[in-house]
């Protein structure tokens, strides 16, 4: 989720539980505004009409051509003990004057005359149409708050879109960035000093990491020209030792081993160089390959030499992708290498290829360790000769390109799969 989708999602949220409790305490102040005055007039005229009980004068018609209406009648104490001296309370009535049932404002009380007897008088006068005013309020309600709401929100985002501009063009900056390019410096002049802070923050985080990229460049290169070097001197050396028809079986023999150890130490050391420069982003030569059609071209090589195994290659569609040539070389070749090499003794090697994926399976004992093929050193069986880089070197170039390299077993059959 962004950070806009999270920040207007989260000021919905807000802003809904806010309007809404707005929007049931202001009907319900209307409401109670309401009765507040209707409940006064009545009590006034509840407290007329008990004075002129009282006062033995001459009482008015209980419908007297007005909107008041009222009953008086006697009660007994224990009825006037078991109520409220005063309650109100709205109830349907019917009005004799309009000879229809409406809704009213209800009040009941009851007093004590002189000679002790109580009297319960019942006022109630037509009040507004509650159902009605609901409705209308309840419109006007919603409508005020769609209003506000989406007024809100928009305020809302024209601000966080204003003021996060920085950050975007910060964010889009540190993805075209790439180490070993020139790229143009963030814009340290800005008004926000968080945005100012970060902005510099990452400016001086590139020019670092351009001098370790250019240190490490130059480690690399140095280390792949001085170490090759007297590496292949030193098997040359042995090479014409061996040739030396003087030696005895057992010196031969023993050249002949320093010679393997030389050669898997040279294959180390190319194999640790290219993983720096696979990590180090060193290979910019990046172009849309057919790995299928380029796979095809280094099979026959190894079909020579592994005469013994059976290959069975289906193709489905060109699975493209874009990528250094040279590095889509050593990925398919390493895993062709692996394949072959820990194949079954007649077993049959599988190649499938769709347009968004390349599984390559090999028949097998049992299952390797998911957790640990991929590192770095790591031999299943102790294979003689191997570097334990092989698996390793393919991960960190899927890595590289957002590949994803996942290993299963099923069925007796080691399954390598890369999905783009």
């Amino acid at each position: 989720m962004k950070l806009f989708q999270l920040v207007m999602w989260r000021m919905s949220t807000i802003l809904v539980v806010i309007l809404t409790c707005w929007a049931v305490l202001f009907y319900l102040a209307i409401m109670e505004e309401v009765n507040d005055e209707v409940d006064d007039s009545l009590s006034d005229y509840a407290e007329s009409l008990i004075i002129r009980s009282l006062s033995g004068e001459q009482m008015p018609d209980t419908s007297n051509g007005s909107n008041n209406q009222y009953f008086l009648y006697e009660v007994t104490p224990e009825y006037a003990a078991s109520y409220p001296n005063i309650s109100y309370r709205d109830e349907m009535v019917y009005i004799t004057e309009k000879g229809e049932t409406e809704p009213a404002r209800i009040l009941m009380t009851i007093f004590q005359k002189e000679d002790g007897g109580y009297m319960e008088l019942v006022v109630y006068t037509p009040t507004i149409e509650k159902f009605d005013l609901q409705r209308a309020v309840l419109g006007w309600i919603v409508f005020l708050y769609v209003l506000l709401f989406l007024m809100i929100l928009a305020v809302n985002a024209w601000v966080f879109h204003r003021n996060m501009r920085p950050l975007y063009t910060l964010l889009k900056w540190l993805e075209d960035y790439r180490l070993g390019t020139k790229e143009k410096p963030l814009d340290e002049s800005l008004r926000i000093v968080e945005f100012r802070k970060l902005n510099e923050a990452a400016n001086m985080f590139s020019e670092r990491s351009e001098k370790l990229y250019e240190q490490q460049k130059l480690f690399i290169g140095n280390a792949s020209h001085e170490m090759q070097t007297p590496l292949a001197i030193c098997r040359n050396r042995l090479e014409m030792l061996m040739e030396d028809e003087t030696l005895t079986e057992k010196q031969l023999s023993e050249l002949m081993k320093t010679h393997r150890t030389l050669e898997n130490l040279t294959r180390l050391n190319k194999s640790l160089l290219l993983l720096c420069k696979i990590e180090n982003r060193q290979f910019t030569d990046v172009k849309s390959l057919c790995l299928n059609e380029l796979l095809l071209q280094y099979l026959d090589d190894y079909k020579e030499v592994y005469a013994y195994r059976h290959v069975q290659v289906h193709v489905e569609e060109c699975f493209r992708l874009e990528m250094s040539e040279s590095l889509a070389i050593v990925l398919l070749t390493n895993l062709l290498k692996n394949a072959f090499v820990h194949v079954t003794e007649g077993g049959v090697i599988s190649l499938s290829f769709t347009a968004s994926s390349f599984r390559i399976s090999n028949t097998g004992d049992a299952s390797l360790d998911k957790n640990r093929i991929f590192e770095r050193f790591y031999k299943e069986g102790k294979a003689e000769g191997s570097t334990g880089l092989g698996l390793a070197l393919v991960d960190s170039i899927c890595k590289a390109y957002h590949l994803t390299l996942s290993y299963t077993f099923e069925d007796g059959q080691h399954i390598f799969s890369i999905v783009s």
